[in-house]
């Protein structure tokens, strides 16, 4: 029989009943909206060690330090470290040996048009034991404040009994953290897993779960692995993007960033500033047959590491949701590098819906930032033929409007392109790469070559087992 799935109310009881869990809520900026559901089911002297709520930015600053953002994870961080020590300092002698100690702490805005915020639990998941945490970045879709205050009281309690109960499923966790609410009123864009009940969660993967699972449209983590909310990456910078399947990364791949890159900061409006490169992947571009192989998507993360490069998991197949998306978090300007077989995809109406205006408002949430697309050619190796700006194919009745977008350099082919490199795809790579056939070596950049053979990535076949088979 399939386990009974808990109400709001019945999870904050069931915690309230649990006598080895004892600790301190410490919530501002959205008021007591966690911590009211545990005195609302009843028996909350069991759980609750003290609650504080420090509203004032003096007072605040007073107990935690001084910041200069109040919502920020740098916030919940030193909200977490205080009361944590606090807790310990005053019970730790007392009721150590019997109780598993924790904080739940939040720092929230709600805004008529809609409010975020950081919310996190640092628990010994057994008495004594060293903490471990979770720390989550949300955004309160709701437009009222008072629905968005309610949705923040639900995802704590959510939260927190996900970290008692399921820390040792963190897919589950993530599943859970829905629960009594939908993604129309929240969307969970980070989270982040540290400390010994953790110990081999991977937090690429847990972004990839949070995007499988309909919590958030996109995720992103560092050259290091580490989950990052948009809002710290992101923030007054110009933005270049690149979407691919990363499946190996070649030469071409990075030719076609590089050459973009080399234009898009010769750009008189971003006055000196150096872009945030984003490599984006799709879940249409992870998945095969249907399925998203674990291992395959950390092998395509490890070459990108490799290289430095930011990340990104969307479930983007328009490039103007990615534009929109982005647009919330810089208005600075945004490039997309693409290759030119792609351009045809972007002026193909039927890939647009009616209800965001058709093509016309796709492109206009493309190019509002602005965004400029950087069109790296395209060779078809059949006819040798190479497709560029000025000779895709465009329908008879988009062909004023394309015109338009060229002259006014929304749309710029890549200049200095590397000729060499246009015959290479990444699917004939990867075939080289399972066959045992060396010259894969010679289209990936060396770095990416030393990783494949040493870590036997992608299904790599040496040269003397592919004679070994064959024989």
């Amino acid at each position: 029989m399939a386990k009974e799935k808990l109400d709001t109310n019945q999870k904050a009881q069931q915690i309230n009943l649990d006598a080895n869990r004892y600790g301190t809520f410490a919530e501002i900026g959205a008021g007591q909206e966690v911590v009211r559901w545990f005195f609302r089911a009843g028996g909350a002297a069991r759980t609750v060690a003290k609650t504080i709520s420090a509203y004032d930015m003096a007072v605040s600053d007073a107990i935690y330090g001084p910041t200069d953002y109040y919502v920020s994870r740098q916030r919940l961080r030193s909200m977490l470290d205080y009361e944590y020590d606090l807790l310990l300092e005053r019970l730790d002698k007392t009721r150590g040996g019997e109780m598993a100690f924790f904080v739940f702490a939040n720092t929230v805005a709600t805004r008529r048009e809609g409010g975020q915020g950081w919310l996190g639990i640092r628990f010994q998941a057994e008495s004594g034991s060293d903490p471990s945490e979770i720390i989550i970045h949300v955004r309160m879709l709701d437009r009222e404040c008072v629905r968005q205050q309610e949705a923040l009281g639900v995802i704590g309690v959510n939260l927190m009994h996900g970290a008692f109960y399921s820390y040792r499923a963190p897919e589950a966790l993530i599943l859970s953290l829905l629960d009594d609410l939908t993604w129309e009123r929240v969307e969970v864009d980070m989270i982040r897993f540290s400390g010994p009940a953790f110990a081999g969660v991977d937090d690429r993967l847990m972004a990839l779960q949070l995007v499988r699972q309909g919590l958030t449209e996109a995720a992103m983590f560092t050259a290091q692995g580490e989950p990052v909310q948009w809002a710290e990456v992101l923030y007054k910078k110009p933005v270049l993007v690149q979407r691919g399947s990363f499946h190996p990364v070649t030469k071409a791949t990075l030719d076609v960033q590089e050459r973009a890159l080399e234009q898009f900061v010769g750009e008189p409006d971003l006055a000196g500033e150096t872009p945030v490169v984003l490599m984006e992947m799709t879940l249409r571009h992870l998945a095969t047959d249907g399925a998203i192989d674990e291992e395959d998507f950390l092998n395509r993360a490890d070459m990108l590491s490799a290289l430095g490069k930011t990340v990104l998991i969307s479930n983007f197949r328009r490039f103007h949701r990615l534009a929109a998306y982005l647009s919330r978090y810089t208005q600075q300007p945004l490039g997309l590098a693409l290759g030119a077989s792609k351009l045809v995809e972007i002026f193909d109406e039927s890939f647009y819906n009616e209800s965001e205006g058709g093509l016309l408002g796709g492109l206009g949430q493309l190019f509002k930032s602005p965004g400029r697309l950087y069109v790296y050619p395209h060779i078809d190796l059949s006819s040798g033929r190479m497709l560029t700006v000025e000779n895709i194919p465009v329908p008879s009745q988009l062909r004023h409007l394309y015109a338009y977008v060229l002259e006014n350099r929304f749309i710029q082919g890549i200049r200095n392109f590397n000729a060499d490199l246009l015959p290479i795809r990444s699917r004939d790579v990867l075939a080289r790469i399972q066959s045992g056939d060396a010259s894969w070596e010679h289209q990936v950049p060396p770095v990416i070559a030393d990783i494949i053979k040493r870590d036997r990535l992608f299904g790599y076949l040496s040269e003397s087992r592919a004679g070994v088979q064959t024989a």
